[in-house]
């Protein structure tokens, strides 16, 4: 174990798995919204299952859940639509919201 190892707490190589802290800022995030639907990421080399959760207005977060089980666990406890985000990609409202944040920002930058 290398010295940055040590540091982080954890393993060369591994990666942190999902915790009852995740899910219970997705059931925060979701909870404060409207419109909610969760789009399911498969695991990586680099991450564990991920869960992108997008509002109405296309405000999203993403978090680590227990695997596609998990989120379909979480989806149904919090009445939601899951759906695998490589059937069907991302809706066009989390994009529309990427981009109106990017130009707030850069309005902000002018001022």
């Amino acid at each position: 174990m290398g010295m940055w190892d040590r540091i982080r707490g954890q393993r060369a190589g591994t990666t942190r798995r999902a915790g009852p802290e995740d899910a219970d800022y997705l059931r925060g995030w979701a909870g404060a919204r409207v419109g909610v639907e969760a789009y399911v990421e498969p695991r990586t080399s680099v991450t564990e299952t991920t869960v992108v959760l997008v509002a109405k207005d296309g405000e999203w977060t993403r978090r680590r859940v227990a695997g596609p089980s998990g989120a379909r666990k979480l989806g149904r406890e919090l009445k939601i639509p899951v759906y695998d985000v490589q059937l069907l990609g991302y809706p066009r409202r989390m994009r529309d919201y990427d981009a109106r944040q990017r130009g707030t920002r850069r309005g902000d930058e002018k001022r």
